[in-house]
């Protein structure tokens, strides 16, 4: 009976941490009264736990708040320099490490091109141990004393480390033990469409969002469906780059015809480029460096242009299914392509969601782009270590 009392009170203590340590996090600087309101606890238990977070290095003041007519308060929010995290983008095109402060403001960041091919798995196990020292070295940090590192895959990760992701060539991969032979600190890996939809929620476009879908776009196509709360966002992923979209279509890395992927997905629009009559060879070797000189035709009269309004189209008609079945009220673009095409084509992505939906659902829903820049599915990957402190109550 003592055993169940004592993990039933330390069981409300982690709650009410959680409750109030998330709140601080997510929703940033509150006085203790705001805290009482947003998360029901008493003054004597927002008091205690916040006592026990500034103790623990968490929390610290952070000014003063004017009150009609009585005392100021004291803000409350968390200490970035509490710990530091490591987010990982396992890409087709690079791999990008990014050392974060734990409240995801970034600190330094390395990129690994990798379009010449696809490096074996453990050889690039051993460029992310790489990248990890880098970006420690450039910021004076431990590498071991990491509060976590986060990695992001184009694919499925099973909860023993395996990888399945077609898009590497990958099929059972142990990527995670691989990975833990040369990483000192605690590991996490995860689906980068589920995790950058989680960072969009907390830091970038999809803040304050109730239901948004956070679509990844770069050479593979995903999309995530993030819903967030007063208590925290739930994100999952879906495989939206193979849902079809023209019958019997342009055949698509996975076997099948008319997927997504096989016409918004960055090499499909380099190939459609390629295959106008009389269109410009592009200036430029590797994927991102070619659609990044698209772009800089797009601007005038002529096959870029033409490209850019036809992938739009079909990135329109993708998004307008989304919307159909889901009804969101944020849809947002994010990753390389969105940021290098975004600009250019999203007035044409807007106009061909709102031809092929549901007019009071198109209403509805918002359309944008990331926020989080070029680091934003590394800093998606940073947010699995912090998610795991957040829902431990840092204990």
């Amino acid at each position: 009976m003592k055993r169940d009392v004592g993990r039933t009170t330390r069981d409300l203590r982690r709650h009410n941490r959680v409750s109030v340590l998330s709140k601080l996090y997510l929703h940033g600087p509150s006085s203790r009264f705001d805290l009482m309101g947003a998360t029901g606890l008493s003054s004597a238990t927002v008091s205690n736990v916040v006592t026990d977070l500034v103790g623990d290095g968490l929390v610290a003041e952070a000014g003063l708040l004017d009150s009609d007519g009585g005392r100021p308060r004291t803000l409350l929010d968390v200490r970035p320099g509490y710990a530091r995290v490591v987010g990982v983008d396992i890409g087709e095109t690079h791999v990008q490490v990014g050392l974060f402060d734990w409240t995801l403001d970034t600190l330094a960041t390395a990129t690994y091109p990798m379009d010449e091919g696809h490096l074996e798995p453990a050889d690039l196990a051993g460029l992310v141990a790489t990248g990890i020292e880098e970006v420690a070295a450039t910021a004076d940090a431990d590498p071991a004393g990491l509060l976590g590192v986060g990695v992001g895959v184009p694919g499925t990760v099973l909860p023993d480390g395996l990888v399945h992701a077609p898009t590497l060539g990958w099929s059972g991969v142990p990527f995670g033990t691989l990975l833990r032979r040369q990483v000192a600190a605690p590991l996490h890996m995860d689906n980068c469409a589920r995790t950058l939809g989680q960072a969009e929620m907390w830091r970038g476009a999809g803040r304050g969002a109730e239901r948004a879908i956070v679509a990844l776009l770069a050479v593979g196509v995903g999309a995530a469906v993030a819903t967030g709360s007063p208590s925290g966002v739930t994100s999952t992923t879906s495989e939206w780059g193979h849902t079809v979209v023209v019958a019997g279509g342009d055949p698509c890395r996975c076997g099948s015809r008319g997927c997504l992927e096989a016409y918004v997905g960055a090499e499909a629009i380099l190939r459609h480029y390629e295959h106008i009559p009389g269109a410009p060879v592009l200036p430029a070797a590797g994927t991102e460096q070619r659609i990044a000189a698209l772009v800089a035709g797009a601007g005038r009269p002529g096959a870029a242009a033409d490209t850019v309004g036809w992938a739009a189209e079909y990135l329109g008609i993708g998004i307008a299914n989304l919307v159909n079945l889901l009804s969101p009220d944020r849809v947002i673009l994010s990753g390389w392509l969105s940021m290098a095409l975004g600009p250019a084509m999203l007035p044409a992505v807007h106009d061909a969601m709102r031809r092929h939906s549901l007019h009071y659902t198109a209403a509805a829903t918002r359309l944008e782009l990331g926020r989080l820049g070029q680091e934003a599915v590394a800093l998606g990957a940073a947010t699995l270590p912090v998610h795991e402190l957040l829902t431990a109550g840092a204990r």
